[in-house]
């Protein structure tokens, strides 16, 4: 079975600039479209090596146009696109994914991809991408970039114990975060590097460019 190390996702929701995700095709090693979001791909020029889903959203005419992309249906209406396509791409070793396409439109989409990300974060290393903004889920120590200045924002969907923020402007130390906390919204990088580290639960860090 091949493997598929780094992979950039498509999804069917609102997608980054046209440029923005060009710059993501070239530096994955493999495209997967998950069912609509092949019409975001050939819109912007990029050719996924494969489209996953239950293909419902999928048009006949983006289907002709990619007529020589593998085409994969999952039937199952118990997940979701997103699911189908991370469980794919977890069979053939991707270690990392891109996302884009995954967030705005459906207010019940993005959130419903966003509590998704709770049971692959363990196993792959996930960035999600939109337009000026990224979201990471995080259950450890990890080390981020920024631009001095960016608004940061962390959202516990677990309690979250021991977490100690440095290189921002409201640092926290050994802090204990429940669900629904609004005390981690709207902090700012103060340097152009920033460490989020805790002792256990799962939360997204949300990220401006």
């Amino acid at each position: 079975m091949k493997a598929f190390p780094h992979a950039l996702l498509i999804g069917n929701g609102p997608c980054c600039p046209t440029a923005a995700l060009k710059k993501l095709a070239k530096t994955a090693g493999f495209i997967l479209a998950a069912d609509g979001g092949a019409a975001h791909a050939w819109q912007a020029g990029v050719i996924p090596h494969a489209i996953i889903g239950d293909l419902d959203s999928l048009s006949p005419a983006v289907r002709k146009k990619l007529i020589h992309t593998e085409q994969i249906f999952v039937d199952n209406q118990n997940n979701t696109d997103l699911e189908k396509a991370l469980d794919y791409l977890l069979r053939h070793g991707c270690k990392q994914c891109t996302l884009v396409g995954f967030g705005g439109g459906r207010v019940d989409f993005s959130l419903g991809n966003a509590l998704a990300l709770y049971a692959y974060a363990k196993r792959i290393d996930i960035t999600w991408v939109g337009d000026g903004w990224k979201i990471y889920p995080v259950y450890q120590r990890k080390t981020f970039q920024a631009r001095v200045g960016a608004r940061v924002s962390l959202l516990p969907l677990t309690t979250c114990r021991n977490v100690t923020l440095t290189g921002l402007k409201f640092p926290l130390t050994n802090a204990r975060l429940t669900l629904g906390t609004t005390r981690t919204l709207s902090n700012q990088a103060a340097r152009r590097r920033f460490t989020v580290s805790l002792g256990g639960g799962f939360l997204l860090v949300y990220q401006e460019d």
